[in-house]
């Protein structure tokens, strides 16, 4: 499988931040399914995920979504994809499989899949519009496109608090460094339309931003693995990004979290 010749010179995710290999990245992952992992399963029942069918998932992180089709849905296959499987190889067995490859290019026989699903994936591609299309190749007729990437609602507005600031800054900082554009997600909808898909859907998950929650936990260690770059955008001071931390932490930001925008489709 080949390599994206835009993320080679930047350096993609997992090269340049957030490298798996790093103590907490496994931990930080589960914080991000924890808050998207309902949302994400009962989508994926709604469009027929259950036993026969034959998944594949894209860009499987710690490999929750994965582990859960194989254990409690009882799927025929689910091939879990990752540039990385440290996280998922002590699961494999049963209908679970892995296999360590560059998501970027995928190559299947065309029309395996019943499901094809990617969580917070193109947006972290350059091309995104080409691997939703390579996606959609692998689905048999009648099978479902599930995709899922973060949604801004809040960096672009005033008021310009220390949290939107913070949130300004760090979707520069990833762009800069890793190439992740969230821009263009709220397109999904017309994208799996434009790409012939029937039956196509959209849907958008805000998890609040409480002092306990897993989404706060998550951005808190994001914007902390990230720091550096963060701050080099010139977006947000030190002693800014110090008090949004600190209102994430005691839940008094007063704000929203970037969503999960979910969109679906069908081949007919």
């Amino acid at each position: 499988m080949g390599v994206d010749p835009a993320r080679t010179e930047r350096g993609g995710y997992g090269e340049t931040l957030f490298e798996p290999w790093r103590p907490g990245e496994g931990e930080r992952i589960d914080l991000g399914s924890l808050a998207y992992d309902g949302a994400t399963r009962r989508r994926l029942l709604a469009v027929g995920a259950g036993p026969g069918t034959r998944c594949l998932e894209i860009g499987a992180g710690t490999g929750t979504i994965a582990r859960w089709l194989a254990e409690e849905v009882g799927v025929a296959e689910v091939l879990a994809v990752d540039r990385d499987v440290r996280f998922l190889e002590p699961h494999t067995g049963g209908p679970l499989r892995t296999l360590a490859a560059d998501v970027t290019a995928p190559d299947f026989e065309p029309g395996r899949f019943d499901l094809v699903h990617a969580r917070f994936v193109l947006m972290h591609v350059p091309e995104h519009r080409r691997l939703a299309a390579r996606l959609c190749g692998f689905l048999a007729p009648g099978g479902h496109l599930v995709l899922g990437d973060a949604v801004d609602l809040t960096s672009s507005a005033p008021p310009d608090t220390p949290y939107r600031q913070a949130m300004r800054a760090m979707w520069r900082a990833l762009r800069e460094t890793i190439g992740t554009d969230v821009t263009w997600t709220p397109q999904y909808p017309r994208l799996l339309a434009e790409l012939g898909l029937t039956d196509v859907g959209a849907e958008i998950t805000v998890p609040p931003l409480t002092a306990d929650g897993p989404i706060t936990a998550f951005w808190l260690d994001t914007w902390r693995r990230s720091r550096s770059a963060v701050l080099a955008t010139g977006l947000v001071t030190p002693d800014r990004l110090v008090l949004a931390e600190r209102a994430l932490a005691d839940g008094t930001a007063a704000d929203l979290s970037p969503g999960l925008i979910t969109a679906w489709g069908r081949r007919t």
